[in-house]
């Protein structure tokens, strides 16, 4: 991982930000995942398309507190999670000692070309500017089997939100809205094809601060030579 000197500082900062509410964030949070029906949903969906392909784990990058890597684990799919920030992977470890949490960043994945069935990115991208984002999309590219699955959860819009205070802590943190469209524009752009998207209204925690929730469902195209191999196989 990149020294806090070199690294990008928005990087700096969302790790910062993660360790200051790491233990109060993990007692909320899991909690509004339970409420979110139409979000996990669509994860049954994922669990259901990478457990059919059987190409490699599935990494939930941004795991935080890991109730996404249980979840996933518990439809039968092999996961571990990835988290920029320290504290939040200790976290993790904790609550879910079963399962592998480890630290390190979407920006540049130590994970093998083609290694992974799924990529997960549960409201992980919130905190990437939006003309940084090609970055982490081109890293979902390279960690994904042939055919393999992405989803990616986030707040749909055009707006940039700076938080000063949350889950109990003074912090300094970004929050970006983007456009569904938008998105599927730069995991295109990245060699990724949208199959599916879901787009809900907040509920009644949510409103009136967060606005539309979106769901993207991508794949990476089938490589050349990579059906060929599988028919022989």
């Amino acid at each position: 991982m990149s020294s806090a000197m070199t690294e990008p500082t928005y990087l700096h900062t969302t790790r910062v930000a993660y360790d200051t509410v790491a233990e109060n964030y993990a007692k909320l949070v899991p909690s509004a995942f339970e409420d979110d029906l139409y979000g996990r949903a669509m994860i049954s969906t994922f669990a259901e398309l990478t457990r059919a392909l059987d190409s490699g784990p599935v990494a939930d990058l941004g795991c935080g507190p890991g109730h996404v890597t249980a979840h996933l684990q518990s439809l039968g799919v092999t996961a571990f999670g990835i988290d920029l920030s320290p504290e939040t992977v200790a976290v993790a470890r904790r609550r879910h000692p079963e399962l592998q949490f480890d630290e390190g960043s979407m920006t540049d994945l130590d994970l093998a070309d083609g290694s992974l069935g799924g990529v997960i990115a549960w409201y992980s991208i919130v905190h990437t500017p939006p003309e940084l984002l090609p970055v982490i999309f081109a890293e979902f590219h390279r960690v994904l089997a042939s055919a393999g699955h992405l989803l990616i959860a986030f707040k749909a819009g055009d707006r940039l939100r700076h938080l000063e205070n949350a889950y109990g802590h003074e912090l300094s943190l970004d929050v970006y809205w983007v456009s569904p469209d938008r998105i599927a524009e730069l995991l295109a752009q990245a060699g990724l094809m949208v199959d599916a998207r879901l787009i809900r209204e907040p509920n009644e925690q949510e409103k009136p601060r967060q606005g539309q929730q979106a769901y993207l469902l991508a794949r990476k195209p089938v490589e050349q030579g990579a059906r060929a191999a599988d028919t022989i196989a």
